[in-house]
Parts: C-alpha cells; structure tokens; sequence
C-alpha cells in the first residue's frame, strides 16, 4: 500500500504541480507582451490561458498533500522534521499562489482586457515575476526535501 500512495503522491505532484510551476512563470512575460500590444487577440488569449492552467491545477494540486500526508502516516514518518519542513513549506507556497500570484495575475488580466481603473506597469509584471519566483523556489525545496529526507536511514 506504501508504494501505491507513494506512487499517486509523485505523479499528481508532477501532473498537479509542474504545470503551475511552468503555467506561472509563463505568465509575467505573455502578459508583458499583451500589455505591450493591446487589442491583440492572440497575446490576450494566451495570458487567459495561462491564468486558467494555473487556476485549475492549483486546485488539482491540493491532492499532493492529501496523498503525501497518507503515505507519510503509512511510512510512519508523521513526526520527522524533513517532513514538518516539507508540510511547512507546502503550505506556504500555497498561500504564495493563492494570495499573491493568482490575484496578481487576475489583475494583469484586467489590465489587458482594458477593465483596470489604475495603471498596470511592467513593474506589476516584474513584482509577479519574482513572487512565482518564490513559489517556484518553495515547490523545488520541498522537492529535495522529499527526495533527500535528512536523517532518513534509507541511505537515499
């Protein structure tokens, strides 16, 4: 049972995860372009493509931890302190994309679309780039913290 919640927990981190990760670093550059040329059809639809990938997936992606907290409890590896750090830092990428980069790209969105009542700079698209940055810095540390597990005596 270990291996097959072990199994699920990988493949929905690499089907749920990796395409926020790349959907996300996508969109500062797709939106910088539309805001660069606006009225341009395709430019828009791609920002709006790249928004609903990282909306949908950050959804999907909720079953990682799910599958990882049922095989950590499996492995009986609740307690150790790779995986509280793992939890910790999940957690916080989570709040990264939900509050800081799903909004920032939202309002991107409006600013191509025309609907925004300030003005939305490349600046706006510097600061959501370093902020996907972050998350995307979160998702690979918790990435070598699974693989690495300090302390584990597995020998991997």
């Amino acid at each position: 049972m270990t291996k097959f919640l072990l199994a699920v927990h990988v493949l929905a981190a690499i089907v749920a995860v990796g395409p926020v990760t790349v959907a996300a670093s996508m969109f500062p550059p797709a939106a910088r372009r539309a805001l660069a040329e606006p009225g341009e059809v395709r430019a828009a639809g791609t920002v709006r493509l790249l928004h609903r990938i990282c909306r949908v997936y950050a959804v999907v992606g909720a079953a990682v931890p799910v599958f990882g907290f049922a095989t950590a409890r499996q492995m009986g590896v609740l307690g150790d302190a790779w995986l509280i750090a793992s939890v910790v830092l999940t957690a916080l990428a989570a709040v990264v994309l939900g509050v800081l980069v799903l909004p920032g790209q939202e309002r991107l969105i409006e600013a191509v679309d025309g609907e925004s009542s300030g003005e939305v700079t490349r600046a706006a698209s510097v600061r959501l780039a370093m902020v996907t940055g972050v998350f995307n810095l979160l998702w690979a540390t918790v990435t070598v913290l699974m693989i690495v597990r300090p302390g584990s005596t597995t020998g991997a």
